[in-house]
């Protein structure tokens, strides 16, 4: 073989980087030897290729995927699609007087006079003294009495004025199925009923105003509610609505049921059927072209299943009557534009909006009288929820500040060390729900209103956000103050062979067992010429997995402990709070307890909060508003009733907002016996010897902060005698042996507030109280000594 220079130099390469590898996996074993490891490093494994290739396919299957749900529903979309198409093929055949396959049913005529009964049944009015509400558009909620109308009931109720009109209406009607109808539904405990509609204009395909603005569609739902059970029942609404007299014809379906918006001529009555017939069909055709656009643009609403299609499947007929209002038309006209397009101009007082109405099912015997209703119309209703969310806004903005303004003042040691962690993971946890509420509402307020709701949201995630920092720092920092260490383990040495050389085990000295994932630990400590076995280096050696570490890391950091136990409790506490029972429990849990662990640690500690005035009053206040404005205001935004025993709630907590402000005034136990006070704290005031009265300094001597003289003042001066055991006043040691609760003030004001004026440290040095104040802020050590101060 011939060696060129190049290959030579190849060579002499590949020969030096064989040594380098040897130098260095015997410097490695070097290393591994004087760590106390194994000599032979291990090599690592080829990764193999298969799980790689596993999750490139499992991504580009994700990626490339349809989503199932999505994908119904586009089926779901393009078979309504289809089927609006042909109802409107079949209905526009109907009206033309072609052959179709769309049939009109017949009018039922024994329903009129039981509609006149309930007084369903519309009249014109006088246009200059009285008129009807134009649009309903909103919101209408009442009560709803049952009765049962199926013959063995009507049979034994003879207290009803009706109840041979309801015969009539029943008979005929085929009531072998109704048990399987009915479902699971509560009827008869079922008293209040709730009707959120939206009132839309015919669309213009060339018919005439004047029947344009005579009659509107409406659709929307009627909810029927348990009280005792708090669930709701919904049912899908279709009808129209006619603005001359204030009728309202309209099917009322179960979820899941589709209504044929093509039988709404058989509601009305027969002069109005013509008219009604006219504007179905366009609504179709609008419909159609909607349906279309969604298709087209790739919008697709994954509707999730609802419970209420299993409770029952009674079909309902809905007939209501909009009572008059005692407004003028051209008035109520002016009022209803002023609502759809806001000017700025004054409008008639808006009436009251109320109904009366029938819910009718024939074929399960149910009959439902809608009374005591009260409406509000949407627009109206917005404007409501942006006023609630701009004051809720101020509320929670006033919060955050004061909570800044309050933690600059308390990020110090000492200043953290007296508030309670309890009082802000309270607040935060509030503050979260309301976080979670307001975002839950402004997602179900359509329009302008949910932007507005995203403010006060917003402001309650901020505000928690810092709340939840500031409660871990203070965890941090008084978590040692429980902490008790454990006692150290018994030393057993292990008896090693005897020999004439050999050292006793007990005079071996003790070195530490070093492994790649522990440190040095006094549990760790073995005689030397004790070498570890193979299992335990092997137990060493072995990598430690992720779950292990995770779980490792939460037992011994403490932040993250913390954090872990709060994101648990508020995810349970969002999850229970869906529970109407179980919210009012955990709202009234949260609120009572706002100032109550704040007053618990200072009367233990001895310590007064810290907290100051405008923080205490101001939060309690911006807290009672958003409680008072729920609980206590009969027209708020989600209709929650009023509770009456809100305002005891309220009372108690402005009851513990003073408290803590007299604790910081009289002390934290001013409020107790002696006998029962928790802590006894250090008395930074002691009755010490005055100088002498005729001296030209009235001094104590200097202030080791300040180095400016302690002045004796005049009220001190006076009560000097007072201060010797000698001449003490009968009346405080009277008042000493009795425990008044109120001792602070047993020596007069003049006389504490002259003892204050210094301070006498356990290590005798003397400060000035409001030097050693400032002092104690920023470090808890004598400023002379160095030696650690009690709380002043």
């Amino acid at each position: 073989m011939v060696y060129t220079p190049a290959a030579n130099n190849v060579l002499n390469f590949t020969e030096h980087s064989q040594a380098l590898v040897t130098s260095s996996s015997m410097d490695q074993n070097a290393r591994d030897e004087e760590a106390g490891l194994p000599g032979n490093p291990r090599t690592p494994r080829p990764r193999s290729a298969v799980p790689t290739l596993l999750f490139i396919g499992f991504m580009l299957f994700m990626l490339t995927s349809h989503n199932g749900d999505e994908f119904l529903a586009r089926h779901q979309y393009q078979d309504a699609l289809q089927s609006l198409s042909y109802q409107l093929s079949n209905y526009t055949s109907w009206l033309n007087g072609t052959a179709s396959n769309f049939s009109l049913p017949e009018t039922d005529p024994t329903l009129p006079p039981l509609l006149e009964t309930f007084h369903v049944k519309g009249s014109l009015l006088d246009p200059h003294v009285e008129s009807y509400y134009p649009n309903i558009t909103g919101f209408i909620h009442g009560n709803a009495e049952f009765t049962n109308i199926t013959f063995p009931s009507l049979a034994l109720n003879d207290t009803l004025p009706w109840r041979h009109l309801a015969q009539n209406v029943m008979a005929g009607v085929n009531t072998t199925n109704i048990t399987e109808k009915l479902g699971t539904w509560s009827w008869s405990t079922s008293t209040k009923v709730a009707l959120s509609v939206v009132e839309k204009k015919t669309p213009d395909s060339g018919m005439s105003n004047e029947l344009i603005n005579s009659m509107a569609l409406v659709h929307g739902r009627i909810e029927l509610t348990d009280p005792s059970e708090a669930e709701n029942l919904r049912l899908e609404f279709e009808g129209i609505h006619f603005v001359s007299n204030g009728s309202i014809y309209g099917f009322a379906e179960p979820p899941g049921r589709h209504i044929d918006i093509r039988m709404l001529p058989s509601l009305v009555p027969e002069a109005f059927r013509n008219e009604t017939a006219k504007v179905i069909e366009p609504e179709l055709q609008a419909r159609i072209d909607k349906l279309k656009n969604l298709i087209d643009a790739g919008i697709i609403d994954v509707e999730s299943t609802s419970d209420d299609v299993a409770r029952t499947t009674c079909p309902f007929t809905f007939y209501a009557q909009i009572q008059p209002a005692q407004v003028p038309e051209h008035l109520m006209q002016d009022l209803e534009e002023e609502l759809q397009n806001p000017t700025g101009i004054w409008t008639v007082t808006p009436p009251k909006l109320w109904i009366t109405g029938l819910l009718l099912s024939k074929e399960c015997g149910i009959l439902y009288e809608v009374t005591n209703t009260e409406g509000l119309r949407s627009r109206t209703f917005f404007r409501k929820v942006t006023t609630y969310a701009g004051l809720t806004a101020i509320a929670y903005l006033v919060m955050l500040i004061l909570f800044s303004r309050q933690t600059d003042q308390s990020r110090t040691p000492s200043g953290i060390s007296r508030v309670s962690r309890w009082t802000f993971q309270t607040q935060a946890t509030m503050d979260l729900v309301s976080f979670a509420g307001h975002i839950t509402f402004a997602i179900l307020a359509e329009g302008r209103s949910s932007l507005s709701l995203i403010a006060p949201a917003f402001l309650a995630f901020l505000v928690f956000v810092y709340e939840a920092q500031f409660s871990i720092l203070i965890y941090s920092i008084q978590g040692p103050e429980n902490y008790v260490p454990p006692p150290p383990p018994p030393i057993t040495p292990n008896p090693l062979p005897t020999s004439p050389n050999s050292v006793p085990p007990s005079q071996q000295p003790l070195l530490p067992i070093v492994s790649s994932n522990t440190l040095p630990t006094a549990n760790t400590l073995q005689p030397v010429g004790q070498q570890p076995t193979e299992a335990v280096q092997a137990q060493n050696n072995r990598p430690t997995s992720f779950l292990s570490f995770f779980i490792q890391h939460i037992r011994t950091d403490a932040q993250t402990k913390l954090w872990l136990t709060m994101f648990i409790s508020w995810a349970f506490i969002v999850r229970v709070i869906l529970s109407p029972t179980l919210s009012m429990l955990f709202f009234v849990w949260t609120y009572s307890t706002i100032w109550l662990p704040q007053i618990i640690r200072s009367v233990r500690r001895g310590r007064s909060s810290g907290l100051s005035k405008e923080y205490i009053l101001g939060t309690t206040a911006c807290r009672l508003y958003l409680a008072l404005y729920f609980l206590a205001c009969p027209k708020n935004v989600l209709e929650v009733e009023p509770r009456p025993w809100i305002w005891l709630l309220a009372t108690f907590i402005v009851l513990q907002a003073f408290l803590v402000i007299l604790q910081n005034i009289l002390g934290p136990t001013f409020f107790l016996p002696k006998n029962y006070a928790l802590a006894k704290g250090y008395d930074y005031h002691p009755q010490i010897p005055l100088p002498d009265s005729e001296s030209p300094e009235q001094s104590l001597g200097d202030c080791a902060i300040c180095m400016d003289a302690i002045i004796v003042g005049p009220s001190l001066r006076r009560r000097s005698k007072s201060f010797d055991g000698r001449h003490e006043d009968s009346d405080s040691k009277k008042g000493a042996r009795a425990g008044n609760i109120f001792n602070v003030m047993q020596m007069g004001v003049g006389a504490t507030k002259a003892r204050k004026n210094y301070s006498l440290a356990p290590c005798s040095h003397l400060f000035h109280t409001e030097c050693l104040e400032k002092w104690l802020a920023i470090k808890n050590i004598c400023p002379q000594c160095r030696r650690p101060l009690p709380p002043l």
